[in-house]
């Protein structure tokens, strides 16, 4: 099964999410980050630490270059980064490499977007255009801190406009003082029509594998 991942905004734990979600996950997994930007330059290329993040959370093992297709090293909006180096973004290009994951027996993957729902890849297209191509099922991360309840309504009501299925959402606490939050959640709960994967806690000290003991993926079906 193939999950694509989005958040609430950029620093909401898109990729401590994903990873945990591939850490807790039974069988072959494999993570993607088709897109990034804010890379560092190292010998062997532009390396990204979200990809590598997910590449350390997955028990296949693919080429770097499979796994973050698109890397850019400034960290802006992908769109212009790839604008600047003659980069097309295109929907159908993103997918083609997407499908790896069924040539590789996969039986967990992840796909995480950058930024949030609405990407801008240039040209009038967006990352959202790709996972409507392909259909996947998407799990929202919800940033937990003053302004979630916004973010997070909107970006489910855009993906349930594009035809697309939230399968569960994970809340994850980014501010550690975030005054009222049981009643945040609560609110949350209420008004986001899919089962709640788990609440992570503020992590001092985040992993996957912490993350991962408060994720239940039996409710993703």
């Amino acid at each position: 099964m193939t999950f694509f991942v989005t958040g609430t905004d950029t620093d909401c734990g898109k990729t401590l999410i994903s990873s945990a979600l591939l850490t807790a996950a039974k069988g072959e997994t494999l993570g993607f980050k088709p897109i990034a930007s804010g890379c560092a330059t190292t010998e062997n290329g532009l390396r990204n630490s979200d990809a590598l993040a997910l590449m350390a959370a997955s028990t296949i093992k693919l080429p770097y270059e499979d796994i973050n297709p698109f890397a850019f090293e400034p960290a802006i909006a992908p769109h212009i980064a790839a604008a600047e180096k003659g980069v097309e973004l295109l929907p159908n290009r993103i997918a083609a490499q997407l499908k790896m994951a069924e040539y590789v027996g996969a039986d967990f993957c992840v796909i995480e977007g950058a930024g949030g729902w609405r990407l801008p890849l240039g040209q009038g297209h967006f990352l959202s255009e790709v996972v409507q191509s392909m259909q996947l099922p998407v799990i929202l991360v919800v940033g937990m801190k003053l302004g979630c309840l916004n973010h997070a309504l909107l970006t489910a009501e855009a993906i349930k406009a594009d035809g697309l299925n939230i399968i569960g959402w994970v809340a994850n606490q980014v501010d550690p003082e975030m005054a009222n939050q049981a009643e945040n959640l609560a609110f949350l709960k209420e008004n986001i029509t899919a089962p709640l994967i788990g609440y992570v806690p503020y992590l001092a000290a985040p992993s996957a594998e912490k993350a991962a003991e408060y994720l239940d993926l039996s409710v993703l079906g």
